[in-house]
């Protein structure tokens, strides 16, 4: 397209960016002043908002046009301009260094696909603002109590615990339990770090144990096996969405009196025999990192029937300082609070919780589809008995001796996928720890995650299945 279509002069109305604009078709108008300098952008939506506060199409384009904008010298390189896109801006003036206007870049969709990005579309911005202007923004005010009483009734249980992340959600959950040197904790070999980071905080012993073929979570057959006089604790991790066999787990735990500590970071509204995850155990936890299913931008939360537990973690959550009595502290606790601010966010994602599984869920079969065609690729199973899966990101198995270089391709395509956890198994810190986890290995060769966000289309997916069946 010819620059001078694009260009809109600073003396000019907004009838005439509006004019500027239908006639490059491009949505933006790069407004000049008499050097020919680039000194404003409007777009047809600053335009729209102005015409709704009462200017009239007479009125200078100047009163509504954007000084503060984004831009790239024409010497910067494709990656610098590329991280200037967002979600407001699709296109990018290119200037020299005296700020005239040389050329455009606009946004394709082709550029990037991101793994995963937050879905903000209700209440978020009025509650975070409302938190802001009451001054209650550190990890005192409504909206902690609402997001802790909100999500733990979502999940079926009475208490919630907010925390400042899911990694201290799990901590808190142990120390709560009294676990520490000398107890042993049973954890899957597929899992992010953090399960097990969790038990070695508190001076406990991990079980590393190998995971289900199928279904990628604990097998409860090696939990089974590995309990020792010693075992106090299985924590059953709900891995990319998929729920473990509680009915077993429960089974075994009862069996043998132990606690469950459920970690359902990557699983939140995920079901066992209609009941949500996060109900089974003595302790449940939750993350809300800017990945998960709902969002705090950083978060967690533990929950649980057991008020006895909830008044202890209360406590351990703020440096073990008494209720009653204000500086006195009854244990050594820790700081692991929410903000008002985080849990503002979170009641206004919580609001959107169901609409958001609906659409990943219908994304997710969008994704069955389309890559059904790649008979080397196995999605997800999704068809357990009992089993109520959530799509957290888009999980499939390919040729281990393949793996890589698919993920190589998607990334050279500027499409953002991620293998699966590394095996702790595999991990020298904490090797010494497992039990034979042969399965675990396998499938964490095979595995990989793609983009699962609310932008994605078919032709996204399309492009997507292309460039993985030319490696396939």
């Amino acid at each position: 397209m010819e620059m001078n279509k694009m260009i809109c002069s600073q003396t000019a109305t907004i009838r005439d960016a509006m004019l500027c604009i239908d006639g490059n078709t491009k949505g933006t108008a790069f407004i000049t002043d008499e050097e020919g300098k680039l000194v404003g952008v409007v777009t047809d939506g600053d335009i729209r908002r102005a015409l709704m506060e009462g200017y009239g199409l007479n009125n200078s384009v100047k009163t509504c046009m954007n000084k503060e904008f984004v831009y790239a010298l024409v010497s910067d390189n494709i990656k610098d301009i590329t991280e200037k896109f967002n979600l407001a801006v699709k296109i990018i003036p290119i200037v020299d260094e005296e700020m005239h206007p040389l050329d455009f870049v606009e946004y394709n969709e082709n550029i990037h696909i991101p793994l995963a990005q937050p879905q903000l579309c209700g209440n978020e911005y009025k509650y975070l603002m409302d938190a802001f202007f009451s001054t209650w923004i550190s990890s005192t005010g409504k909206y902690v109590t609402q997001f802790e009483e909100k999500f733990s009734k979502y999940c079926g249980v009475q208490y919630g615990i907010a925390t400042s992340n899911g990694t201290t959600a799990l901590h808190l959950a142990l120390a709560a339990l009294g676990i520490g040197a000398g107890d042993e904790v049973i954890v899957p070999d597929i899992t992010f770090a953090a399960t097990i980071n969790a038990v070695l905080y508190t001076g406990a012993t991990p079980v590393i144990v190998d995971i289900e073929k199928d279904s990628w979570c604990i097998n409860p057959d090696k939990i089974e096996k590995a309990i020792t006089l010693n075992t106090k604790v299985i924590i059953p991790v709900h891995i990319y969405g998929q729920p473990c066999d509680m009915g077993r787990i429960c089974d075994i735990a009862r069996n043998h009196n132990l606690y469950i500590v459920e970690d359902c970071a990557e699983a939140h509204g995920a079901e066992w025999k209609h009941k949500k995850v996060g109900s089974f155990g003595i302790i449940s936890c939750f993350s809300f990192f800017g990945n998960k299913v709902i969002t705090t931008g950083e978060g967690g939360m533990c929950v649980t029937n057991n008020r006895e537990l909830n008044d202890r973690m209360l406590v351990l959550r703020d440096h073990g300082m008494s209720r009653e009595r204000k500086y006195y502290h009854e244990v050594v606790g820790f700081n692991y609070r929410m903000t008002n601010m985080q849990a503002a966010i979170g009641v206004a994602q919580l609001e959107n919780i169901d609409e958001i599984l609906e659409w990943r869920q219908s994304l997710e079969e969008k994704y069955r589809s389309i890559f059904s065609k790649i008979l080397e690729l196995q999605m997800q199973k999704n068809d357990f008995k009992d089993r109520k899966k959530i799509a957290w990101l888009v999980s499939v198995l390919v040729d281990p001796n393949k793996r890589d270089a698919v993920l190589q391709n998607l990334k050279e395509n500027n499409i953002d996928a991620r293998p699966f956890f590394i095996p702790l198994s595999e991990m020298e810190i904490y090797k010494k720890y497992a039990q034979d986890c042969t399965v675990s290995r396998q499938i964490s060769r095979m595995g990989l995650n793609l983009p699962t966000t609310c932008e994605i289309d078919d032709k996204k997916i399309e492009r997507m299945a292309q460039v993985v069946e030319s490696i396939l």
